[in-house]
């Protein structure tokens, strides 16, 4: 992998290409939802709200509906991020919308993530004596089977990640894209398929790093932010802080 991926040169780093590409998930007047520990995505919804001409609403899991935060907090579920709202959501508005069939797109986190488009958020390895005891399914149970479309992300595209067997299948049903530091896929006929890939890598990379199979056709180099987008994540992370706690594994 080239520097350019890790932010030395070009136009994308690890961290902006993922924040961009999922803000690139968000459509016009739509209701939009960004979870707990969910800083990227959430950075995404900010900046769609900066950098794209039409209007959406914006839910957090902070209860915010369409704020106006005085300031961008490094947690996804800060009370700031209720600030200037149009209107306060809990816990249960959130799963009322998705099981009505009104939440359209739900950022919703993963550690791995099958062809399927099924997740794992409940253990690693076997479940009766796991490796790793994750989180567990939370509203991702809920709002994966229920949301519109469901888009996840993950900073490092491995295939330990990217998996072809879930240790645990968590939830499934809804989910329409994923977001690596090097590619984007999207959900068709069932399996996820490669939208586009970095620029700085290549298919035959995110082949080889990506424990399921693929298909490809029509898929091609992501677009480089536009000077929108650009604008809009220097503004919201000015110092880097973002960046740098992102952690994003290129290896």
């Amino acid at each position: 992998m080239s520097e350019a991926v890790s932010g030395a040169r070009g136009d994308w780093s690890g961290f902006s290409y993922i924040v961009t590409n999922l803000a690139r998930f968000v459509r016009p007047n739509e209701i939009t939802f960004s979870g707990v520990n969910s800083a990227l995505p959430m950075l995404a919804c900010l900046l769609a709200k900066r950098a794209y001409p039409f209007a959406f609403t914006y839910i957090n899991v902070a209860g915010g509906v369409d704020p106006n935060p005085s300031a961008v907090p490094i947690s996804s579920s800060d009370p700031v991020l209720a600030e200037g709202s149009r209107a306060i959501f809990a816990n249960e508005d959130f799963y009322d919308l998705c099981t009505r069939g009104l939440m359209d797109l739900c950022f919703l986190g993963a550690a791995q993530v099958d062809g399927l488009g099924r997740t794992n958020v409940s253990c690693i390895g076997d479940w009766h004596a796991p490796r790793v005891r994750l989180p567990g399914g939370g509203g991702g149970a809920v709002m994966l089977p229920t949301a519109r479309r469901a888009v996840t992300w993950r900073t490092e595209h491995s295939r330990r990640t990217l998996v072809e067997t879930l240790d645990f299948v968590t939830a499934a049903g809804g989910m329409h894209g994923v977001v690596t530091p090097i590619a984007v896929f999207t959900k068709r006929e069932g399996r996820l398929v490669l939208a586009s890939w970095h620029p700085e890598a290549s298919l035959d990379e995110v082949r080889d790093r990506t424990g399921f199979a693929f298909a490809a056709d029509g898929a091609a180099p992501t677009p480089p932010p536009t000077p929108e987008e650009r604008a809009a994540l220097a503004a919201l992370d000015p110092e880097g802080r973002f960046e740098a706690d992102a952690g994003i594994r290129l290896r």
